[in-house]
């Protein structure tokens, strides 16, 4: 547990999942945890070093996941995931890869998603599971049936309403606001619009400390669409300059727009290797400038570089021998990976395994050659199922191929068959893999389709397999 003194007291900062199951709680008195857990662990409580992990998660979660990032509290982070979780797959790819680098790193995190900031602070610290994720326009549901502690209200507010009856926010909701707000002031109104989504709520997004930015504020506000994209071309033409003096090129870039009202809105592009090519980071920008709402008008702008690598000068070789020469598809990963995500544009690698599904693995489209090639001996299919399929066939064992199979409810004559290629289980890998053999046979039906099939045991010894079918590829 972690100690701390209030006063002249000694008590409880905080504790760990298994100390708090014991019954030891923040605000406890240290020398009863003591009592109740004899031998128990204390650490003294350094705010300092807190809120500089703190600080140094924020920063983490600034580069990776979202311009907008700040600190809230001694335990929390905002994070403005508007324009950029499609880059993750999705709000909840983006949620559970930062709950699992968290975890990773022991900090073992609630997280929520929702349309409004009081929905997602009140979800991640009160709601059911440690991983929420509101659908939009149930912000009204979400809220009603969570305590008023979760619309950030005072103790004592809470308290209050408490003795008159209220104790969720639908509870408040229903309630009329003039004698509300003349008991409790206007701070209670606040919260609660700015959780269900009535009033706006912005908050101070950190900056990292070494990051190239570049900003320029308007004399009028803009938001007309070619004057925003004339002005972010401005800023890439001034960040690639400063980049380049630097000896610098951007791997991730954020733009961000600061509206009359407030409220910024944010996007970000990343590029496959180091670049600052202004023609062509302004082309990505351009995709995604529809993003942009300007609001009443948009009165500054701002581009920074949130990862920047060593980018040295290239030189432009020209050469009369053409097949030398290699094509650059960097650019297309770009447009690629902004436009569907990074997750989605990759290329296959050989893995030394000669289990099929074992024997690729996805890398990076700009990954470098390792020189390692699939086997040529037998042909493989174009299209693997994940996982194989199982499928009713009639073969001569030990040895044969089917003379027919049936698949998806189609039943399928075998004309022509080219095996076995006996694979052996991994044994190495799990137990169950030390006699585990699978007989695969490329056949080709009536229809002239060719498939992947293989048997599951060798025929002969029980302990092989079942003898069961299963397709698991397609050929072209």
């Amino acid at each position: 547990m972690v100690t701390g003194r209030v006063g002249a007291r000694k008590v409880v900062v905080d504790a760990d999942r298994a100390a708090r199951a014991l019954g030891v709680i923040p605000g406890l008195p240290v020398a009863q945890a003591q009592a109740r857990v004899p031998g128990l662990l204390t650490v003294e409580h350094a705010p300092a070093e807190d809120d500089a992990a703190l600080e140094r998660i924020a920063l983490w979660a600034l580069r990776r996941y979202s311009p907008l990032v700040a600190v809230d509290g001694v335990d929390g982070l905002w994070i403005d995931a508007s324009g950029v979780a499609h880059l993750f797959g999705g709000e909840a790819e983006l949620l559970s890869d930062l709950a699992s680098r968290l975890a990773r790193a022991g900090a073992h995190a609630r997280v929520a998603m929702a349309d409004t900031q009081g929905a997602a602070w009140a979800l991640a610290r009160y709601g059911l599971a440690r991983k929420v994720i509101s659908a939009r326009g149930e912000v009204t549901l979400d809220v009603d049936a969570l305590p008023l502690a979760a619309l950030r209200l005072d103790a004592e507010v809470v308290a209050g309403l408490g003795k008159r009856g209220l104790e969720t926010g639908g509870d408040l909701e229903r309630t009329p606001r003039a004698p509300l707000a003349l008991r409790f002031g206007p701070a209670l109104t606040r919260r609660l619009d700015q959780a269900y989504g009535r009033t706006a709520e912005t908050f101070d997004s950190i900056s990292a400390p070494d990051r190239v930015t570049v900003r320029r504020a308007f004399f009028e506000p803009i938001g007309a669409p070619e004057t925003i994209a004339r002005k972010t071309a401005e800023l890439v033409d001034q960040l690639c300059r400063e980049l380049e003096a630097r000896g610098l090129g951007a791997r991730t870039l954020d733009l961000i727009s600061e509206r009359v009202d407030g409220r910024r809105e944010a996007i970000r592009i990343g590029t496959a290797a180091p670049l600052r090519d202004p023609k062509r980071l302004i082309r990505l920008f351009r995709d995604k400038l529809g993003y942009i709402d300007p609001g009443f008008g948009i009165e500054a702008m701002s581009l920074a570089a949130a990862l920047a690598e060593p980018l040295g000068p290239t030189q432009t070789v020209t050469s009369l021998d053409t097949s030398a020469k290699r094509i650059d598809v960097t650019g297309l990963v770009d447009i690629l990976a902004n436009r569907l995500g990074s997750d989605k544009v990759y290329r296959l690698a050989p893995v030394d395994s000669d289990v099929p599904e074992r024997c690729v693995q996805r890398v990076a489209p700009t990954a470098p050659l390792t020189g390692r090639t699939w086997p040529a001996r037998w042909p493989r299919p174009s299209r693997l199922l994940s996982p194989p399929e199982r499928v009713e066939a009639m073969a001569v064992l030990p040895d044969q191929p089917p003379a027919a199979f049936t698949w998806r409810g189609q039943r399928r004559r075998v004309r022509v068959a080219d095996g076995p290629e006996r694979v052996f289980g991994e044994w190495w890998r799990r137990d169950a893999e030390t006699l585990a053999v699978r007989d695969y046979f490329s056949v080709e039906d009536e229809a002239g389709e060719r498939f992947w099939l293989y048997r599951q045991g060798d025929g002969e010894i029980a302990a092989t397999g079942d003898l069961n079918w299963f397709l698991h590829g397609l050929f072209a």
